[in-house]
Parts: structure tokens; C-alpha cells; sequence
């Protein structure tokens, strides 16, 4: 009779267990969320020295989306990342950096506004040629 509730326990607490995640498996998709974090800020920081490379009038908004988008469809962490960093020192956001972009620099808040909207479309899967300025090399 023992080994018979015994064996019942087992097989109840055996199948309560089976839907949720092995710590193994957590650890496993915690690397993979770090891997694809990394990954999506080097695709920002890839863009970002791309941009400035290219040194091309126009062509900022395209280089935001086309870092973001990169980043996010590395996955989760990409996407992550793709979030939390902004334009363009790749620092979590500051609300005194986008006050002296928009106020101090020249720039204004209207292109600031842009910029963002550009990294939102990139986030969010469009196509960053949209963005992308006629004579623009190829190589970008």
C-alpha cells in the first residue's frame, strides 16, 4: 500500500512539474536574452558608426531605423535593447539629453520627435528604407 501512494505522489508531483521550466532551460533563455541584448547594441552601435561614416545629409532617420530594426529581430533581447538605449551615445534614456537635443543643440524638438518615430518604426519591423535618402551609398 506505501508504494503505491508513493508511487502516486511521485507520478502527481512529476506531472504538476512538467509544464513549467527546467532551471536549466531558465538559464539556457536567460543567456540566449543576454546573447541577443548584445547583440542588438552592437546592431545600434553598428548603425550609429555607420551614420557617422556615411556623414550623409538626411540620412539620420534612416540610420535609426535600420539600428533598431536589426536589433529587434535578434529577438528578445535585441528588442529589449533596441528600447532601453537611444541615440546616440547608447545610453539609457535622459530626459537632459532630450531637453539639450531639442533646446540647446539647434536641432529642435520637431527632429527629435522624428528621430523617435524612426526608431519606433525600426522597433516595430518596418522596412527602414523608408527612411533611406536618395544617393545614399549601397554600402549602407
Amino acid at each position: 500500500m506505501r508504494l503505491w501512494v508513493c508511487i502516486a505522489l511521485l507520478s502527481t508531483v512529476l506531472c504538476a512539474s512538467a509544464d513549467r521550466p527546467s532551471i536549466a532551460e531558465r538559464v539556457v533563455r536567460a543567456g540566449q536574452f543576454v546573447r541577443d541584448a548584445a547583440g542588438g547594441a552592437y546592431d545600434m552601435f553598428r548603425a550609429y558608426r555607420d551614420m557617422r561614416e556615411a556623414n550623409y545629409k538626411g540620412a539620420d532617420k534612416y540610420f535609426h531605423a535600420r539600428g533598431n530594426y536589426d536589433a529587434a529581430r535578434r529577438g528578445p533581447g535585441g528588442a529589449w535593447a533596441a528600447r532601453v538605449l537611444r541615440w546616440p551615445f547608447l545610453l539609457p534614456h535622459s530626459d537632459a539629453r532630450e531637453n539639450w537635443q531639442s533646446g540647446v543643440s539647434g536641432r529642435g524638438a520637431e527632429d527629435t520627435r522624428l528621430d523617435q518615430e524612426a526608431n519606433a518604426w525600426g522597433r516595430s519591423g518596418g522596412d527602414p528604407n523608408r527612411y533611406r535618402p536618395k544617393g545614399l551609398p549601397s554600402k549602407y
